[in-house]
């Protein structure tokens, strides 16, 4: 989007009115709502989310190098309840328990 962005400011492709949200919107600090529609859930000002999703961003690049972390940062994953779900799954899987019981 940024890029076509770019185009449109240069007059290479047409200024449609996603492109004009999304200008109007960085212009005023917030996150366009195109991003919002596949990213995480936040109020926050557009600085405050690119400097949050850039934590998020190496955490999950340090959980990938470094193997799984001794802790997690539960509120930076993007849909916690799938993450947790998954650990009660290994957990009953590990000790053969029964899940819905």
């Amino acid at each position: 989007s940024l890029v076509n962005l770019d185009k449109a400011i240069d007059g290479l492709v047409v200024f449609s009115s996603d492109l004009d949200e999304l200008s109007d919107r960085l212009f005023d600090n917030k996150v366009p709502d195109l991003w919002h529609k596949v990213a995480y859930p936040s109020v926050k000002p557009l600085g405050s989310w690119i400097n949050d999703l850039i934590q998020r961003l190496n955490y999950m690049a340090k959980w990938i190098e470094k193997g799984k972390p001794g802790s997690f940062w539960i509120s930076g994953l993007f849909f916690t309840q799938s993450f947790l779900t998954g650990v009660l799954q290994n957990y009953a899987r590990a000790y053969k328990l029964p899940i819905d019981t």
